[in-house]
């Protein structure tokens, strides 16, 4: 192989196109098996949405299917139940990145402040995550934010303090990056229309962009997945096989280049549908029924 053509498989990551459908789950069974830096936690049963109070029960069934399978969980809610997550992950031994979910109803914003810190105070927070995606939506000022932010970073100044949202969010709200502790950046190269073909690369791509932009503070990949089922998104096409390839490309980069990566997501959830599309329920490894998928 030419040295060209090695580069060109080294940023495409593991040339997968000449496998079979039954090739390519025994690679990505191996691969799960080898386990995940972290996993986004999906708590919400069939029939259940943001608000449902979640219980002990099935966040409990929930993690114990997938504990065997990553170091890192993290959660995106302080209230209704979800403040039971990382308690649950720190008895199976599971490290937290915990969210407090910011929007725009100023009650729940204080509840979730102040389920963050007690989480924080308590022992049960490994990474506390100030927001997610709020400048995104919109839902928060930038000065609104980082008063939470602020407010967090006071109250638990020994824990690792950051905030979520799409990739390019750090290169354009300097003000947000130097607050931050550590970088916590989503990378989705299927939510920008971009082909399977050169997912891998433009995730790389994302990453490196968010790297170059914070002045050598931790980059973690927060979020990264593909779909397997739903419509396309421009060139971006949901499928088992694509699914499949991405997360195998995307695993073993975190591994061999040591990136901290929380893969999305754990199980599939009906209720994303509204904001998503179609596509929302399918980002799961496993699906809504809890059965691994691939």
């Amino acid at each position: 192989m030419s040295y060209r053509a090695d580069k060109i498989m080294a940023l495409s990551g593991v040339n997968l196109d000449n496998k079979t459908t039954k090739g390519l789950q025994n690679i990505f069974n191996r691969v799960l098996k080898n386990g995940m830096h972290g996993l986004g936690f999906s708590p919400y049963e069939e029939g259940q949405e943001p608000g449902t109070q979640v219980t002990e029960q099935q966040i409990r069934r929930r993690m114990e299917i997938i504990k065997p399978y990553t170091k890192w969980i993290r959660s995106f809610s302080c209230t209704d139940g979800n403040e039971l997550i990382p308690v649950i992950a720190k008895e199976y031994g599971i490290k937290t990145l915990v969210g407090a979910w910011l929007g725009d109803d100023a009650e729940i914003n204080k509840k979730e402040i102040a389920g963050l810190i007690k989480l924080a105070k308590d022992g049960y927070v490994d990474i506390a995550a100030v927001g997610n995606e709020v400048m995104y939506r919109g839902d928060l000022t930038e000065a609104e934010l980082l008063d939470f932010m602020r407010q967090v970073k006071e109250a638990i100044p020994d824990i690792p303090m950051g905030y979520v949202d799409a990739y390019y969010e750090f290169t354009d709200r300097p003000k947000i990056t130097e607050v931050c502790d550590v970088i916590l950046a989503n990378c989705y190269p299927f939510w920008e229309g971009c082909p399977l073909e050169y997912a891998f690369i433009y995730m790389k791509e994302m990453y490196n962009q968010v790297v170059k932009a914070v002045n050598g503070k931790k980059v973690i990949i927060t979020e990264t997945g593909w779909p397997n089922l739903g419509s396309n998104c421009k060139g971006s096409q949901p499928s088992f096989e694509n699914a499949i390839k991405y997360f195998i490309n995307a695993q073993q980069w975190s591994q061999q280049d040591n990136i901290e990566m929380f893969y999305f997501s754990s199980f599939d959830e009906s209720w994303k549908v509204g904001a998503e599309g179609d596509v929302g329920a399918y980002w799961g490894i496993w699906d809504k029924d809890e059965k691994l998928k691939y």
